[in-house]
């Protein structure tokens, strides 16, 4: 089997990646990197273990398929021998062994021969090794994804590799023994590690190919091939013995004759992914003091990620037994001894690679930089969750140093700046609304102030002729005269029109600014003098500001804020409280007019700066204060805003006019 060149053994359907990083969490060589958000495996990291493939629930990791090569093969015309796993009565449960091995027959194999055999060997040879190095450190090397971990992330620990080939090369050897080299083998089993052992360069070409059983069924299910249609058949010889147990976890062991003796402690065996990567370091570090070390990947190989179904460990591991027990019912003890001195003397070694994949973990100072860029500055951020699939947040950071991971994947930090981003956005949205707002506002108002300029100069000048012709006419009448009193009428009430006119030239700007530098402390004073206050209400000025000066139109300010007070009062019939606050900058002054009056409904806020616009009884008022007081801010270059509650139940009612002015520069913009 050829090597897959910068190619992956699995490999990621991005479409159905969703940022789980549970294969990261599962990954036991790390080989996985996260690259904008998916993840994406290394094949120089990748031990072909499966355990992405197994966890992921999207499907989203696919492992290389190879139906296609031994497709190529049945089709050639050449010799093809099927060599299947021990572990396939746990992947076959409802299929009588006769009936598969009929299955791969009519699938187009020439001979279908049992791997249990070569692990009958290599099991021999173990008991030997064993017998003869009683002090030499060793780990066992049935489970390609062990070896290929070592070789990467333990590459001191490679002359600790047990020298013997996998039941499933020692098989393969044997076939080529007994039927010559022109034979074609392809290995069929519950591993996509074997895979990568059968492309290895360091062994010679046994393996033409691998397939695992979830690519056997689809092949079955392509050509409509069941166990009922075929007719059953036995695997070509030789035959097996205890080497059926090898897919069970510790099953190496009993084929062996090696006895895990707990006080002796001289052999230990695990398996699962946990397990075998605590076994290793510890057996690295010399913390384990072992001389046989008998691990594997999956727990056992009966579940391999090219295994289908969904049957639990232990029926599976009844699958696997109930075949060897019956399979040893009838079992030809002098034959099987006869193949085993047959091969006595078949070359089952092996050698080993030196592929350091190890990156050096960062200093202090560099960790200690990408902590803060995930959010962790002391060591009660490190929250170590695991929901970025490593087991700390310092196994995180480590990680983003070494290019594997991102610190987006720190999934409390990425929900506090998602939450942080939220907040702003809201501050954000609420400042444009409010923008937007005044901005309508103001372009309403310009709009108003230009109609009312024209209308203003228009009404004026006939305005002045008939409150002119009124008044001489009264200084001709005598206080005896009838038409007096009508007279008297016809000049107030364009005495009236007057003012509103004159109204409406301050609100269209038809005044300019005459700045100088005010006191605002004295000037709230003077104003508050100039309106009469209630008996029933109190006043209290406060002031803030070190030096409460500003420059700015003195008399149209002293007409603002005339226009604030008296609509305080005007709130307050029944008494209460007005305050007046001076604060704000060095470069901004701010003063803020609050009344404990009934307050603004909510739908009359929009409308208080419009011109005409008033909740007062006709004849008490025109309309155009606040309107006025709009216009005379505006030329400040400054901003006026209101907040009023009405709603007595929300809490104590009343308003609050906010005026900002900048306390330079205002005059001179609008020079």
């Amino acid at each position: 089997m050829k090597p897959l060149v910068n190619k992956a053994y699995v490999t990621t359907n991005k479409e159905r990646c969703r940022m789980c990083y549970t294969c990261v969490r599962e990954c036991p060589a790390k080989a996985i990197r996260i690259v904008d958000g998916q993840a994406e495996v290394i094949p120089e990291r990748c031990i072909a273990c499966g355990n992405c493939v197994k966890v992921c629930s999207q499907d989203a990791k696919l492992p290389v398929n190879t139906i296609a090569d031994v497709e190529t093969l049945l089709a050639s015309g050449q010799t093809v021998v099927a060599c299947i796993a021990p572990s396939f009565p746990a992947d076959f449960p409802d299929c009588q062994p006769g009936q598969l091995v009929g299955m791969l027959r009519q699938l187009g194999f020439d001979m279908v021969s049992e791997v249990a055999f070569g692990a009958d060997l290599v099991a021999d040879r173990y008991y030997r090794l064993f017998q003869k190095n009683q002090t030499r450190r060793l780990i066992a090397t049935s489970c390609p994804a062990i070896v290929g971990y070592v070789e990467r992330y333990y590459p001191d620990m490679v002359e600790a590799l047990v020298p013997i080939v996998s039941p499933m090369v020692a098989a393969a050897r044997v076939l080529h023994e007994i039927h010559g080299e022109d034979i074609k083998v392809v290995f069929i089993g519950p591993c996509i590690a074997k895979k990568v052992e059968a492309s290895s360069s360091v062994l010679p070409d046994e393996i033409e190919t691998v397939i695992t059983f979830v690519e056997l069924h689809e092949m079955f299910e392509a050509r409509g091939i069941t166990p009922e249609a075929v007719e059953p058949s036995e695997f070509d010889p030789p035959h097996p013995g205890a080497g059926a147990l090898f897919p069970i976890g510790r099953g190496m062991l009993q084929a062996a004759g090696i006895p895990e003796d707990l006080i002796a402690g001289k052999v230990v065996a695990t398996e699962g992914r946990g397990n075998f990567l605590e076994a290793l370091r510890e057996f690295s570090n010399g913390s384990l003091d072992a001389n046989l070390l008998e691990v594997l990947c999956c727990q056992g190989c009966i579940m391999g990620p090219g295994m289908t179904g969904e049957a639990s460990l232990f029926r599976r591991r009844s699958h696997v037994s109930r075949y060897v027990r019956d399979r040893m019912a009838y079992f030809d003890q002098p034959q099987w001894d006869t193949q085993m001195r047959r091969f006595d003397s078949l070359d089952l070694s092996r050698a080993f690679t030196h592929n350091d994949q190890r990156i050096p973990v960062p200093g202090g100072d560099e960790l200690q930089e990408i902590m803060a860029r995930m959010g962790k500055f002391t060591p009660e951020d490190e929250l170590n969750c695991g929901a970025c699939g490593y087991d700390t947040c310092r196994d995180h950071a480590i990680a983003i140093y070494k290019g594997l991971a991102e610190s987006e994947m720190c999934l409390p930090n990425t929900i506090e700046k998602l939450r942080s981003t939220i907040d702003e956005l809201a501050e954000s949205n609420g400042q444009l609304a409010t923008a937007q707002e005044a901005l309508m506002q103001s372009e309403k108002l310009a709009s108003m102030g230009q109609l009312a300029a024209g209308i203003a100069h228009e009404v004026n000048n006939p305005l002045g002729i008939v409150l002119m012709y009124a008044h001489l006419l009264l200084d001709e009448c005598d206080n005896e005269c009838k038409s007096r009193e009508d007279l008297q009428m016809i000049a107030d009430q364009a005495d009236r029109c007057k003012k509103i006119v004159a109204g409406l030239l301050h609100f269209a700007r038809q005044n300019k600014l005459l700045c100088q530098r005010t006191d605002i402390l004295e000037l709230v004073e003077r104003a508050g003098h100039s309106v009469i206050m209630p008996e029933n209400i109190a006043c209290e000025i406060r002031n803030t500001l070190d030096s409460p000066i500003a420059d700015v139109d003195g008399d149209q300010m002293l007409q603002v804020l005339t226009n604030l007070i008296s609509n305080a009062y005007a709130a307050m019939p029944d008494g209460g409280k007005l305050t007046i606050e001076i604060g704000g900058t060095d470069e901004c002054l701010c003063i803020k007019v609050t009344d404990t009056g009934t307050g603004i409904p909510t739908e009359n806020r929009k409308k208080i700066f419009e011109p005409f616009f008033t909740t007062k009884q006709i004849g008490k008022g025109t309309g155009l204060g606040l309107a006025v007081t709009y216009g005379i801010i505006k030329m400040h270059r400054g901003s006026i805003n209101v907040e009023s509650n009405a709603d007595g139940e929300k809490g104590p009612t009343g308003t609050t006019f906010k005026i900002e002015l900048p306390r330079e520069g205002a005059c001179k913009k609008n020079g």
